[in-house]
């Protein structure tokens, strides 16, 4: 069984409405303000470019920002490339790392 299934199929789908009324072009932030509007529409709780902190002993140690974070329980990490790379993983885990979230979409 999937976590958070609900939440994450919402945003498969969304994704793909965006993806099919926009097309391909677009700077990722074109992407994530349509994908905003559309998990918003559904009803989802969704903060954009949300700060995520580092912390070592304490201390915070560096910094990031989640693009879209839904419900606090998915983050999802826009790109608008042709292939995603092993770097554009290890972004996501690192924000998967640095928070309580366990589901990460990219």
């Amino acid at each position: 069984m999937f976590k958070h299934k609900e939440i994450t199929n919402i945003i498969l789908r969304s994704f793909y409405e965006v993806y099919n009324e926009l097309g391909d072009g677009f700077l990722e932030s074109v992407y994530e303000n349509a994908l905003y509007i559309v998990l918003t529409g559904y009803g989802l709780c969704v903060e954009k470019q949300k700060d995520i902190s580092v912390f070592f002993r304490g201390k915070v140690i560096g910094d990031f920002k989640a693009d879209l974070i839904a419900n606090e329980k998915v983050i999802v990490e826009l790109k608008a490339v042709r292939a995603l790379a092993l770097a554009h993983e290890a972004q996501l885990i690192n924000y998967l790392k640095a928070t309580n979230i366990e589901v990460g979409l990219l």
